[in-house]
C-alpha cells in the first residue's frame, strides 16, 4: 500500500516550486517505444525508476500537459522534466514540544499545531512532526513508512491543525494502515467557511487529482483522479441579517482522505475555508475580512477536531477530540457578534 493511499489533507508538493527544469529530446528513431524507457535512455543521469516516480508526481510534461502513463508510447520532440532537489536521507531528531493526547508502546496521538509540517519536504526540511517524533520516541518509532516518514500513517496540511496518530511499532503501523485503507477511522474536521453551504447538510462526492492548469493545486476532475467523499453538516451560521449567511461553521466527516480534500470540496460548494491562500477564490464580505484580520488568522480555518479508531494491537476503542486552536476560536467569537 502506498503512502498516498492513506493520506489525509496533505501539503501541496513544494517539489514543483523548487525543481530544476530538464528538457529531454526524443529523436524520431526512438519514437514508438515505452515513454519511461525512452526518457531514461536520453537522460542517462536519471534511472527508469526515477522517471516513473517523476511521472507519478505529475512532474513530466509535454506541451504543458502532465504525463502519468509510463507505458505510453514516446513521441519525437521535447519533454519537460521537473527534478526536485534531493531530500535528506534521514531526518534528524529535534527536541520540539508535542501536545500528546495518548501514548503507549504501540502508538502516539498528538494535537498538531498549525505551521508544523508532518514530514520533511522541500521548504520544510526540519522542524517537522517526524523530527519531533524521532526525538521523543527514539528507536521505538516504526520505520515501515521509510526513513523519511517513520511512523506516519496519515498526514494533514502544514497549516491545518488537529489530531493525528503515529505508529511506534510495526504491528500498529500495519494495523492503522489497514484501518485507514478500509475507512474504519472516525475523522471530523471543523471548517470556518465563507458564506454557508447549500443545502446545509449533505455529501460531496467527486474525483480529485492534480489540476491540469496548475500542478500545485488539486482540482475536481471529470475523469481520472481518485474518488473523494466528504460528508458535511453546517453547525452554525454567522451574520447575514438579510437571510444570507456571511460565514459558517461546518463539520466535515471524511469518508476518504485525499490531498486537500475538504478544502477543495468546500470551495466546490462556493464556500471555501476562510483564510485559504490556495482555494479561497475571492474575498469574503467586508465584515468577515475584518474578523479574519482581527483574529490574526494567517492560514486556512480548518482543524482536525475528532479522531476515533480501534487500537490495532489492544482492540481498545479510542476517541480523541481537540478544541479549536486560539486563532480559529477567536475568529469564531468575532463572527458570532456579526
Amino acid at each position: 500500500m502506498s503512502q498516498t493511499d492513506i493520506d489525509d489533507e496533505l501539503d501541496a508538493p513544494a517539489a514543483a516550486e523548487q525543481a530544476t527544469l530538464r528538457i529531454v529530446s526524443i529523436p524520431p528513431e526512438a519514437a514508438g517505444g515505452r515513454l519511461d524507457k525512452a526518457l531514461a535512455e536520453h537522460a542517462p543521469e536519471l534511472s527508469r525508476g526515477r522517471i516513473q516516480a517523476l511521472m507519478a508526481q505529475g512532474l513530466v510534461r509535454r506541451d504543458g500537459k502532465a504525463l502519468s502513463d509510463a507505458s505510453s508510447k514516446a513521441s519525437a520532440g521535447d519533454y519537460e522534466l521537473l527534478i526536485p532537489p534531493p531530500a535528506p536521507a534521514e531526518p534528524q531528531p529535534q527536541d520540539i514540544p508535542l501536545a500528546i493526547l495518548f501514548e503507549d508502546d504501540d502508538l502516539i496521538v498528538i494535537d498538531k499545531p498549525a505551521g508544523m509540517a508532518v514530514h520533511p519536504a522541500p521548504g520544510s526540511e526540519d522542524g517537522t512532526l517526524v523530527n519531533a517524533l524521532l526525538f521523543h520516541c527514539g528507536a521505538s518509532l516504526s520505520g515501515i513508512g521509510g526513513v523519511a516518514r517513520p511512523g506516519i500513517v496519515h498526514r494533514i496540511d502544514k497549516d491545518t491543525s488537529g489530531v493525528m496518530v503515529a505508529a511506534k511499532s510495526d504491528a500498529a503501523h500495519q494495523g492503522l494502515s489497514k484501518l485507514f485503507a478500509s475507512h474504519d477511522i472516525d475523522r471530523v474536521y471543523v471548517a470556518l467557511v465563507r458564506g454557508a453551504p447549500n443545502p446545509p447538510k449533505g455529501t460531496v462526492e467527486t474525483r480529485l487529482g492534480r489540476s491540469p492548469h496548475d500542478r500545485k493545486k488539486i482540482a475536481v476532475l471529470k475523469s481520472g483522479g481518485r474518488e473523494a467523499v466528504t460528508h458535511y453538516r453546517t453547525e452554525r451560521t454567522f451574520g447575514g441579517g438579510d437571510g444570507k449567511a456571511l460565514a459558517a461553521r461546518v463539520a466535515c466527516t471524511l469518508e476518504t482522505g485525499r490531498t486537500h480534500q475538504i478544502r477543495v470540496h468546500m470551495a466546490s460548494k462556493g464556500t471555501p475555508c476562510l483564510g485559504d491562500p490556495v482555494y479561497g477564490s475571492g474575498p469574503p464580505a467586508a465584515p468577515v475580512r475584518e474578523a479574519v484580520a482581527a483574529a490574526g488568522l494567517k492560514r486556512q480555518a480548518l482543524h482536525a477536531a475528532v479522531l476515533g479508531f480501534i487500537h490495532p494491537v489492544t482492540g481498545q476503542a479510542l476517541r480523541f477530540e481537540s478544541p479549536l486552536p486560539a486563532d480559529m476560536a477567536q475568529l469564531e467569537a468575532i463572527l458570532s457578534a456579526l
